[in-house]
C-alpha cells in the first residue's frame, strides 16, 4: 500500500494545487519513483489512497500499468494514516503486506531494501517489521530519531529526552491482524507500532543505502543533490 492521501502541508505552495506524492525530483513524480521500485522487486499489485486533489491523482496513475493500481478513495474524509490502512484492507488480501510512504525516496546499495523486508519477515514472531535509516545519514530530515533496535531487530520507542538512533522511513511489512479491532475512523500508524511493541512483536532492519525525506522543499532539494551526485 502507498500511502498518499495526506494534504502536504508542509511544502507550503507547492501543494497547494496538486498531492505531495505528484511534486516531481529530477523530473519525476515522487510517487512514479516509489512504484518504480515497487515494480522492480517483482511486487505486482499496489493501493493507493487518496483524498487530497485525488482526481489529479488518479488520472496521473491511470496509464501505469505496472504495478496493477487500485485506489482506496478517502474523499469522504481523511483517515490518517492508520486509519487509511484499515479501510484499506479488503484491498490487500489476508497475509502481510508493504506499506509505502507516498513522500519517501530510496538507493539501495545492498541488494533491493524490499526484498531484504520480505526475507526477513517472520510472521512466527513479528507483527510488524520496519525499514529504519540510521538517523545521520537520513537526507531531508531534521529529527531526532524514533527508534532503539536491539541486536536481535527488536525495537523501543526513543525516550523524550533522548537522540535515537534510527529513524523510520516510512517503509514497512505490516499483519492484517493489527489492525482487525481497530475502529472506524482516523487514527496513526503509531498506535499500530505501539501495539506491536507491547507484545514484542515490532522489529526493524537496517537499511543499507540513501534514505530522502521529501515532506519539506528542503528535501526536494537535497534529494535532488543526491541524484546528481
Amino acid at each position: 500500500m502507498i500511502l498518499a492521501a495526506g494534504f502536504g502541508r508542509r511544502m507550503g505552495t507547492l501543494t497547494q494545487g496538486r498531492p505531495k506524492p505528484l511534486l516531481e525530483v529530477s523530473g519525476r513524480a515522487i510517487i512514479d519513483r516509489v512504484l518504480d521500485q515497487v515494480a522492480a522487486a517483482g511486487i505486482g499489485r499496489a493501493v493507493v489512497n487518496l483524498h487530497h486533489e485525488a482526481e489529479l491523482l488518479r488520472r496521473h496513475l491511470a496509464p501505469r500499468t505496472q504495478p496493477a493500481l487500485a485506489f482506496s478513495d478517502e474523499s469522504d474524509g481523511l483517515l490518517d494514516t492508520g486509519g487509511g490502512i484499515a479501510k484499506a484492507l479488503p484491498l490487500l488480501g489476508e497475509g502481510p503486506f508493504f506499506v509505502i510512504n507516498g513522500d519517501v525516496m530510496w538507493i539501495d546499495t545492498m541488494g533491493q531494501a524490499l526484498h531484504g523486508l520480505a526475507a526477513r519477515f517472520d510472521a512466527e514472531q513479528m507483527d510488524a517489521l520496519l525499514l529504519l535509516q540510521p538517523t545521520v545519514s537520513a537526507v531531508g530530515y531534521g529529527g531526532v530519531g524514533d527508534f532503539d533496535m536491539a541486536a536481535g531487530g527488536q525495537l523501543s520507542r526513543r525516550l523524550e529526552i533522548d537522540v535515537a538512533p534510527f529513524v523510520h522511513t516510512g517503509i514497512q511489512i505490516l499483519h492484517p491482524d493489527l489492525f482487525r479491532d481497530c475502529a472506524p475512523g482516523p487514527f496513526s500508524l503509531n498506535r499500530i507500532y505501539d501495539k506491536a511493541a507491547e507484545t514484542g512483536r515490532l522489529f526493524g532492519l537496517r537499511h543499507e543505502g540513501h534514505w530522502m525525506e521529501l515532506n519539506r522543499p528542503e528535501g526536494l532539494a537535497a534529494a535532488e543533490r543526491v541524484l546528481i551526485g
